[in-house]
């Protein structure tokens, strides 16, 4: 739903909109009292909802937002931010829990909740003095708004023949997007999502399954089951005394191995953090799955006091070191990797819609995982115990051949650099592709200038 008003009202007023719609689901939420468990739960459940409706919103507008308006050679590093406040929003959450977990009032449920009261406020506040993506003022006609929206976020003044020279690039590409896709109506906004050949590489098809598909296989990778299920699991078997702590040592090393991707998603491009990122988590999947059923989590036996005990502890702590090492890969690679390319695969035509639709894939399959998850390694259920691993370290595998041969670079590509990039390459070919002719100097060419027509149209 939030591809609607960014397009109508703006990326940024969007994302500003969300942060105050989860900001009322919090206050909900630590309303709650443990008076009436009935209303306790639903109040709670109505808070959810709403802070849900909320942070929905703003997770798929602001990466359609930091995509638009930064530079295209710092852009994936900038973008790769994004997932470093989550990892920094997941270790916090740790941190409070933990702190509050004994007590005995009703601050162990509303402390956790109402400390995010500050960071939607944050958010909300910062985005004020923000500009709003010059690539909305363009869609929308308004060039004026976008040249000032341009020189502000670039430091230039108006006049700037570098400003002059990006806008020219994005008024082109937008007037080109309108000729192929053209937008007839509400319905054709959301169809054009899934026009052309699922053979053809740039189709509108194929982008928005390519934007779906890598969130749905971020999640694919298992990382959600270890911060998830990972304290009930390693506790079954006592092999660690403190399992909490583990834990937070998972979110630990997810928090400090993300800023790694700052500098590899623009040294060695999006293609190969994807590729390698995916086969060195499938590698630590097996072992850790190989390990687990042959000497390790998998066997065990009970002490006279009815107490379960690992077998082989040593086994089980390599487990947990290679559990590391895992989430060290999906943090520096997978992690940030799979929303950089989400931000910059769309067209400007059905880009609010195609990261929505992504970002709803990203949650989706977030729930499903949570859902699915206790049934498959439950005691009296699935009882998978470490042979979960070998279903992760599978969709690793796919998330693998996948980005191999669908995925194609972006790195130092402009959003409408990535658009012809599309049409004249294919995925395993696109890092050596190099721009020749863009869409100003090609219509430039054909009219000889730019002149912007009336009825908030751009045209070239």
């Amino acid at each position: 739903m939030a591809g609607d008003p960014a397009d109508i009202y703006g990326r940024r007023t969007t994302a500003i909109a969300g942060s105050l719609i989860y900001i009322a689901g919090v206050v909900v939420q630590v309303s709650t009292t443990v008076d009436n468990p009935t209303q306790a739960l639903g109040l709670i459940v109505a808070g959810r909802l709403l802070g849900g409706f909320g942070m929905g919103q703003v997770s798929a507008t602001i990466i359609m937002y930091m995509s638009e308006i930064c530079p295209r050679k710092v852009r994936g590093a900038l973008i790769s931010g994004y997932q470093f406040c989550i990892t920094i929003g997941l270790l916090l959450a740790s941190v409070v829990v933990y702190a509050s977990q004994n007590r005995q009032d009703t601050g162990q449920y509303r402390i956790p909740i109402a400390i995010q009261f500050a960071w939607g406020v944050v958010l909300a506040g910062g985005l004020c003095f923000l500009p709003e993506s010059p690539r909305y003022f363009v869609k929308r006609g308004n060039i004026e708004a976008a040249r000032k929206s341009l020189a502000t976020l670039r430091g230039q003044p108006d006049n700037s023949e570098y400003v002059e020279s990006e806008l020219a690039e994005i008024i082109a590409n937008a007037e080109y997007e309108r000729r192929v896709a053209p937008n007839t109506g509400y319905i054709s906004s959301w169809t054009n999502c899934f026009s052309g050949s699922l053979w053809q590489a740039k189709s509108n098809l194929r982008r928005t399954i390519l934007g779906t598909s890598l969130q749905m296989m971020q999640q694919w990778t298992g990382v959600n089951f270890i911060f998830y299920y990972s304290t009930p699991f390693l506790q079954s078997t006592n092999a660690i005394s403190n399992t909490f702590l583990i834990s937070l040592v998972f979110t630990l090393i997810n928090v400090l191995s993300t800023p790694i991707s700052f500098w590899t998603v623009e040294r060695f491009g999006r293609r190969p953090l994807l590729v390698w990122g995916a086969f060195s988590m499938l590698i630590c999947q097996f072992i850790v799955a190989i390990v687990g059923d042959t000497v390790g989590f998998n066997h065990s036996h009970r002490l006279p006091d009815g107490t379960k005990v690992a077998d082989n502890i040593a086994a089980v702590n390599s487990q947990i070191a290679f559990i590391c090492i895992f989430i060290f890969f999906f943090a520096s690679t997978w992690g940030p990797g799979a929303w950089v390319v989400t931000g910059e695969v769309f067209p400007i035509s059905i880009r609010s819609r195609g990261i929505a639709l992504s970002t709803a894939s990203n949650w989706l399959w977030n729930t499903v995982i949570a859902v699915i998850t206790p049934y498959m390694v439950g005691e009296d259920r699935g009882n998978l115990k470490s042979n979960v691993f070998f279903v992760w370290g599978s969709l690793c595998t796919c998330a693998c051949v996948y980005a191999y041969f669908f995925v194609p670079e972006t790195k130092g590509l402009t959003l409408e650099q990535v658009d012809r990039m599309f049409e004249e390459s294919t995925p395993r070919t696109s890092s050596k592709w190099r721009s020749n002719q863009t869409y100003a100097s090609q219509v430039g060419t054909k009219n000889g200038h730019f002149h912007h027509g009336p009825d908030d149209e751009a045209h070239v």
